[in-house]
């Protein structure tokens, strides 16, 4: 057995099949942002203005940030069973540097194509840096820590919501960086700006039930339990969003609206807030999540077989689509006849206001980089299966 076979066959299929597949729809997003003709101007999820296909389009990508999240903290938990508890959380503390480092240097420039740095933006991989900075610290203490936090915090910081926000500006701030932001802009001086489009809090509750979830995929557990407690939690996950969904009381800062049209309705229904991860839309997106975990235990195909090859290399995919994606823009950028003077624009350089093509062009675009992007991940993937270089444990 070669070495890359030993180290896929240690390997829980379902979760690369999963993470490959979240990897696949989250670029529909990003290319939707780039080329869709409506992207800077319009709000593809409300009820009132969209299309049943637009609607779609954005709104299939929600389960795509969760899901990823929830399954870095699985896998965290998984590659501690090969380490001390000291190495682990040191680990992890460290990579969280590093991702946060990622976030505000390299996936802000391949966004924004500004050498300048004047829009700084901050999302998941932010979020999931400053997670694995906390889970460093809290899984040292304990697992039954981390399981308890990642509940209270899931459940509990939809209270926010309806707390008054801070007067002091810089508490504001804080509230608004850890809790509550949803597209919070702070500027900076020099025509300098950051984009907190990810609170943190939030999403550290969905890595560390990632983490608590990650006790039944090891070795000694049994499968049969684990597929029992996926698909029993993933069910009672979907349960939590219908009841909080027809309750209107507590779990989403933006309560469905009653239209005199079912298909208004139904999207208004299904209309979670993403930012921060409200508990409804936490509970729709890891439950099918959870779900398809338990579903996709002995997939053995043609499509898991290409979908598992973008899940087992997704930071390198994550980080290569962004550039990929620019390139394309900027080519098209000069092909529609724009010129230099039209390249400066705010937060993306090459990307006017006026500019885009539609929906069916943006998914001929997004297959064509997902189809581009498949050797590379699979070399990628082969190298780090038959390389022990140090530095590629965190990528």
């Amino acid at each position: 057995m070669t070495a890359e076979q030993t180290l896929l066959s240690k390997r829980i299929l379902a979760i690369d099949i999963l993470r490959g597949l979240v990897m696949i729809i989250m670029a529909l997003d990003h290319t939707r942002d780039f080329f869709h003709k409506d992207a800077m101007t319009g709000d593809p999820l409300n009820p009132e203005t969209t299309s049943a296909f637009l609607f779609f389009t954005r709104w299939i990508t929600h389960f795509c940030a969760p899901t990823f999240v929830f399954l870095s903290g699985l896998s965290a938990y998984l590659s501690a069973q090969n380490k001390s508890a000291q190495k682990s959380s040191v680990f992890l503390f460290k990579r969280g540097l590093w991702l946060v480092f990622v976030e505000i240097v390299i996936i802000t420039f391949g966004l924004t194509f500004n050498p300048f740095f004047n829009f700084i933006i901050l999302q998941v991989i932010w979020a999931i840096g400053w997670s694995m900075i906390l889970l460093a610290i809290f899984s040292r203490i304990s697992y039954k820590l981390v399981l308890v936090t990642g509940l209270l915090v899931v459940i509990g910081h939809n209270i926010f919501d309806l707390l008054p926000t801070p007067q002091n500006e810089v508490s504001g701030i804080l509230m608004k960086v850890f809790f509550t932001a949803s597209g919070t802009v702070i500027p900076l001086p020099n025509n300098h700006f950051i984009g907190v489009f990810y609170a943190i809090l939030p999403w550290t509750g969905i890595m560390f039930l990632g983490y608590a979830s990650g006790k039944w995929f090891t070795k000694d557990f049994s499968i049969l339990k684990r597929n029992r407690n996926l698909k029993n939690f993933g069910a009672l996950s979907l349960l939590v969003f219908v009841a909080l969904r027809l309750l209107r009381i507590y779990g989403d800062p933006a309560p469905w609206k009653e239209y005199h049209d079912f298909s208004k309705n139904l999207l208004s229904f299904l209309n979670v807030s993403k930012y921060p991860p409200s508990l409804a839309y936490t509970s729709l997106t890891l439950g099918f999540a959870l779900l398809f975990l338990a579903i996709a235990k002995n997939a053995k195909n043609k499509l898991s077989t290409i979908l598992s090859v973008y899940g087992r290399v997704p930071f390198f995919y994550y980080v290569i689509h962004f550039y990929l994606l620019h390139i394309i823009l900027i080519a098209l950028f000069f092909l529609e006849g724009n010129t230099t003077k039209e390249i400066i624009q705010i937060p993306f350089l090459f990307r006017p206001v006026k500019f885009g093509y539609d929906l069916w062009l943006v998914y001929g675009i997004w297959i064509s980089v997902i189809a581009s992007l498949y050797y590379p991940c699979k070399w990628f993937n082969k190298y780090k299966a038959t390389h022990n270089n140090w530095w590629l444990s965190y990528l």
